[in-house]
């Protein structure tokens, strides 16, 4: 179970401090599927990297009896320094998983070939997001954050993607921040909706649409 218990999130500025998230609340158990809606700049993206523990609250707590991803595809933590086989030695250590049967998995997904010895600093985007999606699989979390990044490189390498998080890891628990609900819609069963910093949860699903869809046309 994972559970937000009013969290909020305020950055200061020029103009004075921004609440972007303002009184969360939020519970998942073990194999939920939870899509959240929002239009851009709503504070999808704040609360994934508040649920990761990349960010701090300002305020609230958050409860976690389960492990969480950190965001499928996120390159902010590679060393840019090391080779990619390097980044893949040095989170299994952080994790306590053996490293060496990780290996043959990273380069069949990826199949970025001799680059997975070359730097980081020397892959273009796409090459990143490929080893960065295949390093958040050979960790097994209880909870995945995805923050609208599956959907790395061509159809055949999508499919790749889709079939292992969520064919081999259907049992996880998902969280899934989008701001296109039929993404949301082909994965999720319960939804909710960021909106002027607020979440709300709606456990029918065509109404959480409708309702997005007002917010979309709001001036």
């Amino acid at each position: 179970m994972i559970q937000l218990h009013d969290i909020t999130k305020t950055y200061p500025t020029t103009h004075g401090p921004i609440s972007v998230l303002k009184g969360i609340n939020l519970r998942v158990e073990r194999g939920e599927k939870i899509g959240i809606l929002g239009r851009n700049g709503a504070g999808k993206s704040t609360l994934i990297r508040i649920l990761s523990g990349a960010e701090q609250p300002t305020s609230g707590t958050m409860t976690k009896a389960m492990s969480l991803s950190w965001p499928l595809a996120f390159v902010g933590g590679f060393q840019s320094s090391l080779t990619g086989l390097d980044n893949l030695r040095f989170i299994c250590r952080i994790y306590g998983v053996d490293y060496r049967d990780k290996v043959d998995f990273v380069k069949e997904f990826t199949e970025l070939g001799r680059f997975l010895d070359e730097p980081i600093r020397t892959y273009s985007s796409g090459m990143r997001a490929r080893l960065a999606f295949a390093l958040s699989m050979v960790i097994e979390f209880d909870c995945f954050l995805i923050d609208e990044v599956i959907a790395v490189g061509d159809q055949r390498f999508y499919e790749k993607c889709h079939e292992e998080l969520f064919v081999k890891r259907a049992d996880r628990a998902h969280i899934i921040v989008s701001h296109h609900p039929d993404f949301v819609r082909s994965y999720c069963s319960k939804i909710g909706l960021i909106t002027d910093g607020r979440l709300f949860e709606f456990d029918d699903v065509e109404e959480a649409y409708q309702r997005y869809d007002e917010v979309l046309h709001q001036a």
